[in-house]
């Protein structure tokens, strides 16, 4: 009897589990879909660096999937409270004809066993058709050979799927049980006679808390924008994420406090239609779910932030390859180590350059690389970061106090870098006799040394003194790099420099091969030579992509879970309220009000609802982003825009879709 009675309620329930069975199929498919990712890759042509790259992201992704099983938890409980509150009458009736709350928990249980199992059975599905699509964008994003793909099933991802869900239904199940166990039939009777008590509060003091609001987080956008210099340590961020967090209660509270009066004022539009009524509603609402609101539009700005930055890693550090490595390989090695800190072995072959080493091994140069140029960097004690800011140093050193002041620099010689640079495909320069010249494509650090190359502080090296040349730093680097990461170069006549502040050799050349394979071979055997460090261009690219790959796994992932978990909560608290307020849209039928007009006041009211979160969500953002950029710029150039179309892409399609599902169920709500 209870199974047929659970069937039967669920399906004549079926329109009030829309959000909830919505919500249970997208979490599980999610779910699923990232927790599938090490099956896809089994089909896929992936180097060893490449593989590594992907089980770190399986285990960061692992321990993801345990935080995003907490907030679908929340999720699912948050949604169950709802059906609960939605069926309170039901269960009074059924206590009226006799049943025992043990029965009536035995109803629930058999309701929510149903539910689950269908949640899981079609997210499940869903997921395995989803992990096909994220087999090519897994493919896409790691730039691996596909001519293998098939068709997976992730068994593992299955069963994770199914233990985690299958522990969530079990603490709804317990929930469900607790929550009946609790009830009285009188409560249960005249729960949609109850409201919630609305508390007024007094206009002034909300303008007062707006204000002071206002101002926290005009402060806050300063710190992360004009005044980022401020945040020069790590533990300085959490100033302007602490003033943004109080500012948005603050602008919540102050805001429903005084919206409904603002309206008033204007008579022309309050008394309009159903304006009235619609602000209310809305003033109402919005009273009772100062907490919602706030913690919602948090999760939207970091949903917005976190997509944004997340894919446009990505997209950066793949801009940035191809002019970063103009060549296959860049070797470097130092000279003449000391005893104190080297084996004598050590010692011994820091006396030999780059290509005499590889030499000594048998490894040979002229077969396995072309292109190849030597050439040396110079650096000395006496020659450092403090030295060459001059009268600047205190200045700087109060706005950056985290630098390494005490540093060598690095110097090369002007012929030395001419050449590379044509090799390179970069400008060339000349140098009189007294001048040197700095190069940077690191900006941040760029614009810190162009305050001192613009005070025309001079430099001492070996006794000689030297004047800046341009008052700025000039674009350029020496060592290949994944990203933009030189923060700085003292380029100096050759004449300058001498064999006794010889630093390090450095090699840098092209492979003598064409395909892929013979070049990881010649890297390999590179690789074996304990003496000689370097990176090259097949190695950065590979991690580069990985790293960016997942990174925005990771914030596609966290995104969506955020994005879904606001749109819920928003969805179930304007469905709660449709439950609420059925009499009073009754009575605006019985008054004359037709169903147009009705429906078009619900929609107004449930519009203005979930924008009003995501507005102030957006505001943060803007100048959130603001700031990815500026952290970004380590990565490179690369703008947000194509990022921040995919962003405005997923909230249309799930923040859009959660509204549209909870106007068209309210829409039935309300004429019951």
């Amino acid at each position: 009897m209870f199974i047929k009675l659970s069937l039967r309620n669920i399906q004549r329930s079926m329109k009030d589990y829309t959000i909830y069975f919505f919500t249970l199929v997208l979490g599980i498919a999610m779910f699923y879909m990232f927790n599938s990712i090490e099956s896809q890759t089994v089909m896929m042509n992936i180097s060893a660096s490449t593989k590594e790259i992907i089980q770190l992201m399986l285990s960061i992704l692992s321990g993801v999937s345990v935080f995003v099983s907490c907030i679908l938890a929340f999720l699912i409980i948050y949604a169950n409270r709802f059906l609960m509150k939605r069926r309170k009458k039901e269960f009074a009736i059924y206590m009226t004809l006799g049943m025992g709350k043990r029965q009536i928990s035995s109803i629930i249980l058999c309701e929510t066993l149903f539910i689950g199992f269908i949640s899981l059975v079609v997210g499940i599905l869903v997921g395995i058709i989803l992990s096909q699509v994220m087999s090519v964008f897994v493919a896409g994003m790691f730039e691996v050979d596909m001519t293998r793909f098939e068709f997976i099933f992730s068994q593992s991802a299955m069963i994770k799927t199914i233990l985690y869900f299958a522990i969530i239904y079990l603490i709804v199940m317990v929930f469900n049980i607790f929550f009946i166990g609790k009830q009285e039939l009188i409560d249960l009777f005249i729960s949609h006679n109850k409201n919630e008590t609305i508390k007024a509060r007094n206009l002034w003091v909300c303008i007062f808390v707006f204000i002071v609001a206002t101002f926290m987080l005009g402060y806050a956008y300063y710190l992360v924008t004009a005044g980022i210099s401020f945040l020069n340590t790590a533990d300085k961020i959490f100033l302007p994420i602490s003033l943004g967090i109080i500012a948005t209660f603050m602008i919540f509270y102050s805001v429903s406090g005084f919206v409904l009066k603002i309206f008033m004022m204007k008579k022309t539009f309050y008394f309009k239609n159903l304006n009235a009524f619609v602000m209310r509603q809305l003033s109402s609402q919005m009273n009772t779910t100062i907490f919602s609101m706030s913690v919602i539009c948090l999760m939207l700005f970091m949903t917005i932030c976190i997509l944004s930055s997340g894919i446009s890693i990505k997209n950066a550090m793949s801009a940035e390859m191809k002019e970063m490595t103009p060549v296959d390989l860049c070797l470097y090695k130092n000279w003449n180590l000391s005893k104190e800190e080297y084996t004598e072995e050590e010692i011994k072959y820091s006396h030999f350059n780059i290509k005499e080493t590889l030499e000594t091994f048998d490894f040979s140069v002229d077969k396995n690389l072309k292109d190849v140029f030597m050439y040396n960097n110079y650096a000395t004690n006496d020659l450092t970061i403090k030295d060459t800011l001059g009268s600047m140093y205190q200045q700087i050193k109060a706005q950056y106090p985290q630098l390494r002041f005490d540093d060598a620099e690095q110097i090369v010689r002007l012929s030395d870098y001419n050449r590379v640079a044509k090799l390179y495909g970069l400008s060339t320069y000349t140098l009189e006799d007294q001048q040197y010249m700095i190069i940077a494509n690191f900006k941040n650090m760029a614009s810190i040394r162009n305050i001192a190359l613009e005070a025309n502080e001079p430099i001492q090296l070996l006794g000689k003194t030297y004047y800046p040349k341009y008052n700025v730093c000039r674009e350029g680097y020496m060592i290949i790099a994944a990203n933009y990461t030189n923060s700085g170069i003292i380029i100096v006549p050759d004449q300058a420099v001498d064999e006794s502040i010889k630093n390090q050799n450095i090699l840098i050349a092209n492979y003598n091969a064409n395909d892929k394979q013979r070049k990881r071979k010649i890297e390999e055997q590179i690789n074996q030579f304990d003496y000689i460090e370097g990176v090259s261009k097949l190695s950065l690219y590979e991690s580069s992509i990985g790293l960016g790959a997942m990174v925005t796994f990771i914030a596609i992932y966290l995104g969506i879970i955020f994005l879904v978990s606001g749109a819920t909560i928003l969805a179930l608290k304007q469905l709660s309220e449709s439950v609420d307020n059925k009499e009073r849209y009754h009575m605006l039928r019985k008054i004359g009000v037709d169903e147009v007009m009705l429906n078009k006041a619900l929609l107004t009211q449930i519009v203005l609802f979930f924008m009003a979160p995501l507005i102030l969500a957006l505001i943060h953002s803007f100048f959130g982003i603001k700031f990815c950029e500026y952290i970004l710029s380590t990565f490179g150039d690369e703008k947000l825009m194509t990022s921040i179309f995919l962003t405005a892409l997923f909230i249309i399609l799930i923040y859009g879709g959660y509204m549209i599902i909870t106007y068209l169920n309210s829409k039935v709500m309300i004429k019951e």
